[in-house]
């Protein structure tokens, strides 16, 4: 017997949460950011608009199904269940953040904040969750967002929704011999950088834009293309380092980088802490990810 679905709902600690934490009290939060001609009302109003978003969206729930809550700190230790429909309430980061700990499962996103407009990843209201929810569990057509993967040659792997980054892990000089496929033929270049960026269509809106603009480089692709782009950062040439293999398209295959640092790491979407570290000698290969971001729309 198939077991019935389970509506998670994902949210972040909102700042108001955060801030009241860091100093106490909501006294001691709100004199802090009055000497700041801030005000705590500011960020409460935030707070509670996601306690309603949230409160409405459990409502919402069918008595028959099972329901789970996961904060973004607890996700990298959450196990999602291939029957979970995953309700993002929060911004389009927290969907990119939950992403790559999610194999297929339907992705409803919810922007808690009434009087703004809709995030791209997080397009719905609160207010549209008992329809949401019918519809995840029909055969309601999803958008499948291309996913970018990173591993490495002892069995590490990294799934990000908007670009993988690969370097130093304060920046710093990254030292790398890479590989790519280049007018019909497989060349490598050994390089120091600031690391390179591997992104997807999601991602060209964020560090990815940034990337092509500084290089005035067009055609990224789109949320839904299976290709990436990738960028190298600040690619220097010296009597051992080039600077030719420094932006490319990746539709199949890899890039490979093979490590000449003593330790780079590896992480995506932003967040350090859930990182891989890769030594001396070992191999990282970047593609197309075999997973997708199943965003009901």
């Amino acid at each position: 017997m198939s077991l019935a679905p389970r509506a998670v709902l994902v949210h972040r600690r909102t700042a108001y949460a955060e801030t009241v934490a860091r100093h106490g009290t909501p006294g001691a939060a709100d004199f802090f950011l009055r000497t700041r001609s801030r005000r705590l009302a500011e960020l409460a109003e935030a707070d509670e608009q996601q306690r309603r978003a949230l409160a409405a969206v459990a409502a919402a729930v069918p008595a028959d199904w099972r329901t789970g809550a996961v904060e973004r700190a607890e996700l990298p230790r959450f196990l999602f269940a291939p029957e979970d429909v995953v309700v993002v309430v929060g911004q389009d980061g927290l969907v990119a953040n939950v992403a790559k700990h999610l194999s297929g499962q339907v992705v409803v996103g919810i922007d808690p904040a009434p009087g703004r407009n809709a995030g791209v990843l997080v397009p719905h209201r609160a207010a549209d969750a008992p329809d949401l929810l019918r519809r995840s569990v029909s055969d309601a057509p999803c958008e499948l967002r291309t996913m970018v993967r990173a591993s490495t040659d002892d069995g590490q792997e990294l799934h990000a929704l908007n670009e993988v980054f690969v370097g130093h892990r304060s920046h710093q000089t990254a030292r790398y011999v890479l590989g790519c496929d280049r007018d019909g033929h497989h060349r490598h270049e050994e390089q120091a950088s600031s690391g390179v960026v591997v992104g997807t269509g999601t991602g060209a809106t964020g560090w990815l834009a940034s990337l092509a603009r500084a290089r005035r480089a067009t055609g990224l692709p789109a949320a839904t293309d299976p290709a990436l782009a990738w960028f190298v950062r600040e690619a220097w040439p010296s009597p051992t380092t080039g600077a030719d293999l420094v932006a490319g398209t990746l539709a199949q295959g890899a890039l490979t980088l093979d490590v000449l640092s003593d330790e780079l790491v590896v992480f995506g979407d932003g967040l350090e802490e859930d990182r891989l570290t890769v030594t001396r000698g070992q191999r990282v290969h970047v593609g197309v990810s075999p997973r997708h971001l199943a965003l009901l729309r």
